[in-house]
C-alpha cells in the first residue's frame, strides 16, 4: 500500500485522537500555528509530551522546522469554542504568514519559551524539544519536555492546593476518521478499574486452580 492508502486506515482506525495546537517561532521571531492530532502525554516525571508530525510532499512543514531550528514549542487544546479558529490555521500558507494572526487569535506571552500562547485555549504546554526522531522520510517523532503548564481558572474545581480539571468544562474536540471530521468530548461513562482483592474473593479455591 501506498503512504497515504496506509494514512487513511490507521488514521481512521485510532480515533479519537485529541489535537495538538501547536505554536511555533522562526528564529527570527515570525509565529506559526498548525493543529497535529498525532499527539499525547508520555509521562509526569519528568512530564513529557510527544507530537508526530507527518512529511509534507515538497517542503518539511514550517513546524518541523521550526522546532528543529529552535528547541522550543507550545502546544494548546483545543476547545469546541476554537474549532473553526483552528481549521483557519490549517491553511497551506507560507512561511512568512502568522497563521495565528490569520485566525484573529490573542496570544499571551510564554515563561520559559519563545513561542506564545494561545490566550483562548483553556490548558497549554510549554515545551523543550528532548528529542527528535526521523521515522521516515520527513517523519518526525518530537518528545518535548513540559516546562509550564497552564490551565484556565473556569477548568479548575477543587482546592487550590490539590486541584482537578473539569472535563465538560474543556469541551475538548478531538479528530477522527476524514480531513474534516470531528469529535467533541462530550459522551462519557465511568467504567470503574477492577481490584484484585475484590475479584479474587468473587471466586472459589476451584474456580482459582482452574
Amino acid at each position: 500500500m501506498s503512504g497515504p492508502e496506509r494514512y487513511r486506515l490507521l488514521a481512521s482506525a485510532v480515533v479519537p485522537r485529541p489535537i495538538a495546537w501547536v505554536v511555533t517561532c522562526t528564529p527570527d521571531g515570525t509565529v506559526n500555528a498548525a493543529p497535529y492530532s498525532f499527539f499525547n502525554i508520555f509521562g509526569a516525571d519528568r512530564p513529557v509530551l510527544a507530537l508526530g508530525i507527518l512529511a509534507r510532499p515538497d517542503i518539511p512543514k514550517d513546524t518541523a522546522t521550526n522546532i528543529q531550528a529552535t528547541g522550543e514549542f507550545v502546544v494548546n487544546l483545543v476547545p469546541f469554542d476554537l474549532a473553526e479558529a483552528m481549521n483557519i490555521t490549517c491553511i497551506d500558507a507560507p512561511p512568512d504568514v502568522d497563521e495565528v494572526e490569520l485566525a484573529g487569535l490573542v496570544t499571551v506571552p510564554s515563561h520559559a519559551v519563545r513561542p506564545p500562547r494561545i490566550a483562548a485555549s483553556p490548558v497549554g504546554f510549554e515545551c523543550r524539544v528532548m528529542h527528535v526522531l526521523e521515522t521516515g522520510p520527513g517523519q518526525l517523532l518530537v518528545v518535548g519536555e513540559i516546562l509550564h503548564a497552564h490551565f484556565a481558572q473556569d477548568v479548575l474545581t477543587g482546592p487550590a492546593e490539590h486541584p482537578r480539571i473539569d472535563v465538560r468544562a474543556l469541551d475538548l474536540i478531538a479528530r477522527m476518521h476524514g480531513p474534516s471530521a470531528y469529535l467533541r468530548s462530550r459522551d462519557m461513562f465511568d467504567l470503574p478499574r477492577p481490584i484484585w482483592g475484590e475479584t479474587r474473593a468473587r471466586h472459589s479455591p476451584t474456580e482459582q486452580k482452574e
